[in-house]
């Protein structure tokens, strides 16, 4: 196919995301390399036209251009790719979603890694893109601003960690252009300790050796803006090392006295629960007594009246007789048998009681008692037959009288 202007707008609207048709296509631009110029500009148009989805898609296709004229030492599309690739490049990234701006960072770190572009187109797009990402909502940029980092979903970064985040930007600015020169710096030093190099004309090695002095200071350039960058990282980060040290300080003071607060009222406690233990026994050993006086228990019943067991003496009663004691002789003079008086219903102890007084109504217990203590007086004079009868007569009219 002839090289047109159509034949180009045909060939990137036909582009898709398999790696055949981008392949097919760098191939038959690569050929047409003359129109390299026109080519780049056909590029950019159809780029900003495409919708955000397919702008990858294009960044791919000057991704495979650009690597294979390198790998060919072919500088057509590298010399008109270069004052555009920033701007494209922004532009596809400008507005795609996460998962495609993680594709397209991933495409810029290879051209850095393999010096596609020269520093300055390197370092301008990355620039650009930095822009984009600060530009974004504070969400996007959980993650210090940098592309790995970046979700359109992200946690908002925390109000402590706001001032790492400048500095963490600054950080992922300098890695890139510093491994660019270390890398070249690397590659030429050992170029010019190569021996076919060292055998050249004097004045060949003294600009080679010039231009490794150029790569070198710009090596040395970037590395210590790198490391200026990291200082400023690591000052702030010390900044919120520092003030969570006193909160941790202020945090742990606060637990010991708190710590000393609850075993001060644990002891309390313990103390108001023995008080509580020992109020309780006294309480009880108080109210035991109280109890028994106050009345609340039955009382004790009064003691039974108990009948004596010795019978009263036959003048208490009077009545036995029914007569006054003159009355029991009789009218002539002569002792009246007593009458037997029915005694009224009474219980059997009272009945026998009676019944034993009448018969100790004699007192003969004493006088035998006094008969036989005072024997000594009355001796013994044998029966009754050796007493003379005047004194039996005596003896007789005394027991009568």
């Amino acid at each position: 196919m002839a090289y047109t202007d159509d034949a180009v707008l045909s060939k990137l609207s036909a582009l898709n995301e398999s790696h055949e048709s981008i392949a097919t296509t760098a191939q038959w631009i690569m050929f047409h390399r003359r129109h390299a110029p026109q080519t780049v500009h056909l590029w950019l148009t159809k780029l900003k036209d495409l919708p955000s989805a397919k702008r990858l898609n294009m960044v791919y296709l000057a991704n495979e251009v650009v690597q294979q004229s390198k790998a060919r030492h072919k500088e057509d599309f590298l010399n008109a790719f270069s004052p555009f690739i920033a701007d494209a490049t922004s532009v596809a990234y400008k507005g795609a979603p996460a998962d495609v701006q993680g594709k397209l960072r991933r495409v810029v770190d290879v051209w850095g890694e393999r010096n596609i572009f020269d520093k300055e187109v390197l370092q301008d797009l990355d620039n650009r893109l930095s822009e984009i990402d600060k530009a974004r909502p504070a969400a996007n940029v959980g993650g210090f601003g940098g592309h790995a980092f970046s979700s359109s979903s992200g946690p908002a970064v925390p109000p402590e960690l706001t001032p790492l985040v400048a500095p963490q930007q600054a950080v992922d600015k300098t890695l890139q252009p510093m491994k660019n020169s270390l890398k070249t710096a690397n590659t030429d030093y050992e170029k010019s300790a190569d021996p076919a190099t060292t055998s050249a004309a004097l004045p060949v090695q003294a600009a080679r050796l010039s231009g490794l002095l150029k790569t070198l200071a710009n090596a040395e350039g970037a590395v210590t803006q790198c490391i200026r960058a990291r200082k400023d990282l690591i000052k702030e980060l010390e900044k919120i090392l520092a003030t969570n040290r006193e909160v941790l300080d202020t945090d742990e003071k606060r637990m010991m006295e708190l710590s000393g607060r609850r075993t001060e009222v644990e002891q309390k406690r313990q103390a108001v629960e023995m008080a509580i233990i020992g109020g309780l026994s006294a309480t009880g050993e108080e109210q035991s007594p109280t109890c028994h006086a106050s009345g609340s228990p039955a009382p004790e019943p009064d003691r039974p009246q108990v009948e004596a067991l010795t019978p009263p003496h036959v003048q208490d009663h009077d009545d036995f007789y029914g007569n006054s004691s003159t009355g029991h002789e009789a009218q002539n003079g002569q002792p009246q048998a007593v009458p037997f008086h029915d005694a009224p219903a009474a219980p059997e102890l009272e009945m026998l009681s009676n019944l034993a007084s009448q018969y100790q109504a004699v007192p003969l217990n004493g006088n035998k008692k006094r008969k036989i203590e005072t024997s000594d007086e009355f001796p013994d004079l044998g029966g009754d037959d050796e007493i003379d009868a005047d004194v039996q007569e005596m003896l007789r009219k005394d027991s009568q009288g």
